[in-house]
């Protein structure tokens, strides 16, 4: 359920209003245990994501680092090769010679 929340600072580029709020509605869907809030839950639902995605644009503006920002398609390729060796690929039906 929370494959969305992702290390947010310290990225070249900066993270997207996008990204904040994907993690943010994540988070939210965690807490609530809702995926989908009802109707009558809706709007109290929403409020919270867009607090929570404030309260992320204000603490990653707050932060400061003395490390060089991390490369987002490094990253990327470094989490596909823990994927991989964590979940190497199923042969159904290895052909035989």
């Amino acid at each position: 359920m929370c494959r969305n929340i992702k290390t947010l600072h310290n990225f070249s580029p900066p993270a997207t209003a996008e990204e904040i709020k994907a993690s943010s509605l994540q988070f939210v869907r965690k807490l609530s245990g809702f995926s989908k809030p009802s109707k009558v839950n809706e709007e109290a639902f929403e409020c919270a994501v867009e607090k929570v995605s404030q309260v992320v644009l204000e603490l990653l503006a707050s932060l400061d680092t003395q490390t060089p920002p991390r490369d987002r398609a490094v990253e990327a390729a470094k989490a596909r090769a823990r994927s991989a060796k964590r979940f190497p690929p199923v042969v159904l039906n290895p052909v035989r010679s």
